[in-house]
């Protein structure tokens, strides 16, 4: 089973109704015991940095999900989740997360994206392209394949992170982490056929690496 996170940062409904048209088993919650007995997490979010570093500091999710990353648990950064993973916002000034190197920076509206002033935030449709093509999220999908994004903070991670990245007003990292912690800053519960194939092959990495024997 996934784990969808539940730490009031909205669009987890979304996920797991994105997860069940693949009759995938998943389950929205904040329960440690089940986010530590899981095959992996999906840490969604929309909204603001700071508010959610809040909610998870109170709630003592926080300091839960270091520990299980330290682990060995898969994990799906998704949009606010994606950069929350990172050391600092610049959203509310917010110290997050730390579990991946690298920052999270405001899109510059002095910038153009083709000739026009850049529209913050960045809404719609932008092709991704891979930097990593062995990555297994990316097992069935075309280099260039768009997806849907919704943001107007960008993560800034150690560039030996980046698996795959995309223009607006410049290059930003759309994938970044390492096998088994990944952090997409688009939305792929709303990415169509690309999208779902991307959370599909999230699971069939949880499955199999909770199938295999650790030592």
């Amino acid at each position: 089973m996934l784990a969808i996170l539940d730490y009031k940062a909205g669009n987890q409904t979304s996920v797991l109704r994105a997860l069940s048209a693949l009759s995938l088993p998943a389950r929205i919650t904040s329960s440690p015991s089940e986010l530590s007995s899981a095959s992996g997490i999906i840490f969604p979010g929309v909204g603001a940095a700071g508010q959610a570093m809040g909610h998870l500091r109170d709630t003592g999710l926080d300091a839960l999900l270091r520990e299980l990353v330290a682990s060995g648990k898969p994990l799906l950064g998704v949009c606010l989740g994606c950069q929350i993973l990172l050391e600092h916002s610049e959203e509310n000034d917010t110290r997050t997360l730390g579990i991946l190197p690298g920052v999270c920076r405001r899109f510059d509206p002095a910038k153009k994206d083709g000739g026009e002033p850049l529209r913050i935030p960045h809404m719609g449709w932008n092709a991704l392209h891979f930097k990593q093509k062995d990555c297994p999220l990316f097992e069935g999908i075309e280099d260039g394949t768009p997806f849907y994004f919704v943001h107007s903070y960008y993560p800034v991670p150690a560039p030996s992170l980046i698996l795959a990245d995309c223009d607006y007003g410049g290059t930003f990292a759309a994938v970044f982490g390492r096998p088994g912690l990944w952090a997409a800053q688009f939305h792929p519960e709303k990415s169509g056929p690309a999208g779902l194939r991307l959370l599909r092959n999230f699971y069939d990495y949880c499955h199999a690496h909770s199938e295999a024997p650790h030592a």
